[in-house]
């Protein structure tokens, strides 16, 4: 489909097509501002063989004069959200339990305008409702397309659905931010570690070499679900298919140079550990587990504090712990930045019923999490096809 002399959209919608784009993809994120890891080829093209569950591809694809020039990194993810009411929408590939940040559409510098115009007019054709998760409010890409949207009479719903906390690592050394945390901080880690090496000899150790990454996983995965059993679980490994995302995820990660992950060893036994990324500028903390057996021993405090100075040693200006305002990351950081849900419903009667079911059905899961524990009622919303 063509919108003017020399734009193009190319629609993929296999799995083979997203393959064989991996380095245009590469090249284009590059040079678009919104670069960012959860926008990798990588990421996303190992989210779609193993998390993508019944969507179907629907990546938009940009052409000017046959250069890549912007990408709509999509899916269509179909809901049944009453017994014989069936819709669906479009969604970021990445959308889901999997913890995707800063999701947003792909876009070459200088190229905004007529690719945001081009992408907007070919889904008015579609004429699917579209669902942005994970979004930052403040990113141009995902604004330009609602305010195109919004002039052809769509309904625009943006809601703030949590906070990402950070730190600016930038000028620092490791001693200097902990003086800015403040004396009693800087005090209580150092105490902390040395009460630890009391307690046996202490190494911490970061992933080098593939031999070493699949046991760090394990590691990893293993203690994670230790500290989160006692709370009624967690979601972030639960399936067989999220273990084997991040297998697969990590090795192409090390690969690349991105891969962060650490595990704390009291004796050779691994008691903590974190798994982030490094991308550009930024650590991005994922994920993290610890022995709850040595919680008095603070060891996943410890982890997550060595980790930040692994990331300030090596060079990092920000230290991302992604979504999710858990009291242990404001240990670290003081500030944040918000993200959030972009949604737009087309102006026809089947666009305003799906709007109506969608909020029937967050009504119906806020109501779980209120009689349920957080994970049982996560998976149920997930079951019921309302997760997001």
């Amino acid at each position: 489909m063509t919108t003017d002399a020399i734009v193009e959209i190319e629609k993929l919608e296999n799995a083979a097509q997203f393959e064989r784009l991996a380095d245009e993809w590469t090249d284009l994120l590059a040079a678009s501002p919104s670069d960012c890891l959860f926008l990798t080829w990588e990421w996303l093209f190992t989210w779609w063989k193993h998390l993508s569950g019944g969507r179907r591809l629907s990546i938009l694809a940009v052409r000017a004069q046959g250069e890549l020039v912007a990408l709509a990194p999509l899916a269509w993810r179909p809901r049944r959200l009453e017994k014989f009411l069936s819709m669906g929408a479009l969604e970021f590939l990445g959308t889901g339990t999997v913890g995707s940040d800063y999701l947003d559409l792909i876009v070459r510098s200088g190229h905004a305008t007529p690719a945001i115009r081009a992408l907007a007019g070919s889904l008015v054709a579609a004429g699917a409702a579209v669902r942005f998760a994970q979004v930052r409010p403040d990113a141009p890409n995902p604004m330009a397309f609602a305010d195109e949207l919004g002039r052809r009479r769509w309904s625009i719903r943006s809601t703030k659905t949590d906070v990402c906390p950070f730190i600016d690592l930038t000028g620092h050394t490791w001693d200097s931010y902990l003086d800015d945390l403040g004396s009693a901080h800087r005090y209580n880690f150092r105490r902390r570690f040395r009460n630890l090496e009391r307690l046996g000899r202490v190494r911490f150790t970061r992933v080098e070499t593939e031999a070493d990454r699949a046991t760090a996983l394990r590691e990893l995965v293993a203690l994670h679900q230790m500290r989160w059993q006692p709370r009624g679980g967690s979601s972030a490994f639960d399936r067989p298919a999220l273990v084997d995302f991040h297998d697969e995820l990590s090795a192409l990660a090390l690969a690349r140079g991105w891969l962060r992950l650490f595990t704390l060893r009291l004796d050779d036994v691994a008691v903590a550990a974190v798994y982030g990324f490094r991308y550009r500028d930024t650590f991005f903390f994922y994920q993290s587990g610890f022995d709850p057996r040595l919680a008095r021993a603070s060891v996943g405090l410890l982890a997550v504090g060595l980790s930040i100075k692994a990331a300030v040693e090596e060079g990092a200006r920000e230290y991302d712990f992604l979504h999710g305002d858990e009291a242990y990351k404001f240990h670290w950081a003081r500030r944040t930045r918000e993200i959030g849900r972009l949604e737009l419903y087309p102006p026809h009667v089947r666009g305003r019923l799906y709007r109506r079911a969608i909020q029937a059905s967050r009504a119906a899961r806020r109501t779980a999490r209120r009689v349920l524990p957080d994970a049982v009622a996560q998976r149920l919303a997930v079951g019921l096809g309302i997760g997001g």
